[in-house]
This record gives C-alpha cells, sequence and structure tokens, in this order.
C-alpha cells in the first residue's frame, strides 16, 4: 500500500496536490499527517520530514523501500505507475502541454503565492482587495495565471484544462482555493474552472478534512490572530 505523508490539510498546498490527484484517480493509499508544530530544526515536524527524505518537507510518497518527495516527481512516478488512468493526456503534443502548466505552477507565481497563503478555513476578502491595491507583481502573476487557464480552456470543449481531470488540474487546485480564501476577482470563464476544480469529490473530501482540523497554526497565519468565529 502507497503511503502519502502530508501536512495539515488547512495550509499545505503542497500536499494537496498529490492528495488530491489520488484521491480524485481512486489510486488507494494510507496518509499519514505531520502536524505543523514549528519549521524550526529541532520541531517535531522537521524531525519526523528529515527522517523521511532529505528534503525535509511534505509530501512525501512511501512506496515499500521507494521514496519520493517533491509534489512534482510524485505526480511523475504515479503517472508511471498507473498508466491506465491517464493521469496526463494521452496525445503527445498535450501531454508536452499539461507538463508545461504543471511546472509553470509548480515552479512560478511566487508573489501570488507569498501573498495568498494557503488558508481553506478562513475568508479574507478585505485582505485580497489590499494584497491587488499595494501589491503590482501580485497582479502580475493574476494576469499571467488567468491568461494560462484562458488559453487551455478554449483549447477544449470539456470543464477542465485537459476536458477530463489531469495532474494539471491537481497541480492548480491549491491556488484555486487561494483565490477563493481571499475573493480574488477573476473572469468568468475562470471563475467556472474554479467552481468545477471545487466540485471535484477530490477536492471537497480534501476541504471537508481541512475544516475539520480546527488547529490553528499562529506561524502560518500572517492575516489574523485567532480563527474566524473565535
Amino acid at each position: 500500500m502507497l503511503e502519502l505523508h502530508i501536512g495539515n490539510k488547512n495550509y499545505s498546498s503542497w500536499s494537496m496536490r498529490p492528495w488530491v490527484l489520488m484521491t480524485q484517480a481512486g489510486i488507494p493509499f494510507t496518509e499519514v499527517v505531520l502536524r505543523f508544530d514549528s519549521f524550526d530544526p529541532d520541531s517535531q515536524f522537521k524531525r519526523s520530514a528529515e527522517a523521511l527524505s532529505p528534503s525535509g518537507t511534505v509530501p512525501v510518497l512511501v512506496d515499500g523501500e521507494r521514496v519520493v518527495w517533491d509534489s512534482l516527481a510524485i505526480a511523475e512516478y504515479l503517472a508511471e505507475g498507473f498508466p491506465e488512468l491517464a493521469l496526463w493526456p494521452e496525445d503527445r503534443g498535450e501531454r508536452a502541454l499539461a507538463r508545461s502548466a504543471t511546472a509553470a505552477m509548480h515552479s512560478g507565481f511566487g508573489a501570488l503565492r507569498s501573498h495568498f497563503p494557503m488558508n481553506i478555513e478562513a475568508r479574507l476578502p478585505e485582505i485580497g482587495a489590499r494584497v491587488l491595491r499595494n501589491q503590482p507583481d501580485v497582479v502580475a502573476d493574476l494576469q499571467r495565471l488567468q491568461a494560462l487557464w484562458e488559453r487551455l480552456l478554449a483549447r477544449h470543449d470539456g470543464p477542465l484544462l485537459f476536458d477530463r481531470f489531469s495532474i494539471a488540474d491537481a497541480f492548480f487546485a491549491p491556488v484555486v482555493m487561494r483565490l477563493h480564501t481571499y475573493a480574488v476577482p477573476v473572469s468568468p470563464r475562470v471563475a467556472s474552472y474554479m467552481q468545477q476544480v471545487q466540485s471535484l469529490p477530490g477536492v471537497q473530501a480534501w476541504v471537508a478534512a481541512a475544516l475539520e482540523e480546527h488547529d490553528f497554526r499562529p506561524f502560518e497565519e500572517p492575516y489574523r490572530q485567532a480563527p474566524d468565529g473565535a
């Protein structure tokens, strides 16, 4: 049985990607949560993560004696191990485009991710408006993201980026949740795509579990001093 080691579902965007991918695709796995207590070298989280892989981060996939870390490496490992699921598009050109889009999300949009940290439980529209007002680099990231989604969605009739669910959608799921948390205004086509992603059973399962955590981590909360309603 595959083991997927992840962080807190409310905060860990990197963990969300392979978890949603495996859940949505129906790949059986055992979940192991490494709770964020701190990211200091002597924290329990860091000690546990470093015992798993050289990265000292999550997610980590354990398959017997094989250990795969980094969300993109995990996705590629799963695509090789479950070819019948077609986690990438089957057409070579479409597959190259899907890989390019996924890699762009994996390595880019740094300003957007920095100023809009994932926080599924929170609703922070006033922070979203302030960031968009004061951070032109975030606005530029948002424009690039929307342009990418619009371009991909225009190529197909389906509701997702490559018609049917793929690794690309799993990788964009966390940023969909970020845009939702901060009430970021988007185009109608992008809003429709976001609704489709949020309606995926794998995403809904992750969100439901995140809302059940009730594990407020102050060092992950740049915009709040307590949970909503506290």
